[in-house]
């Protein structure tokens, strides 16, 4: 029999673009809930100008990632959603390319990830400091 579990947490962000590392959070949920056992995680933030990746952390593709950010949705006068701070707009796009949610397997009650790979929270908008994702399993 399957069952569904789920908690939200607060994360603090900050004014500046961040990439936090919310692997530990998951670890520690699933310690609580998953029993050793098999299933799935979802990892969801419901804000409209955030979004949770996948990836390494810690070695310089964290803030490479920002950086592709900046690149590819630049923070100037071109955006047509205009309220917050300059280029807001932005942020707004953010979701369509590092979309809200993940699911990671879970493998004994633990996190099925690759050496390398930590579950992020992408946060581009410098207006909005306080975050809340919904870390829900399934197994």
């Amino acid at each position: 029999m399957s069952t569904f579990r789920t908690h939200t947490i607060s994360v603090t962000t900050g004014s500046t673009e961040t990439v936090a590392d919310l692997t530990a959070d998951c670890e520690s949920y699933l310690r609580e809930v998953a029993n050793g056992g098999d299933g799935l995680l979802n990892v969801f933030v419901p804000h409209a100008t955030a979004g949770i990746a996948i990836l390494e952390t810690g070695a310089g593709s964290d803030t490479d990632l920002l950086s592709a950010l900046r690149d590819l949705l630049p923070a100037d006068d071109r955006w047509r959603h205009r309220h917050g701070s300059p280029g807001h707009g932005r942020d707004h796009v953010l979701p369509a390319f590092v979309p809200p949610h993940a699911t990671i397997p879970v493998i004994g009650g633990r996190l099925a990830l690759g050496t390398w790979q930590s579950v992020c929270l992408v946060d581009t908008n410098r207006d909005n400091p306080d975050r809340q994702v919904r870390l829900s399993f399934l197994g």
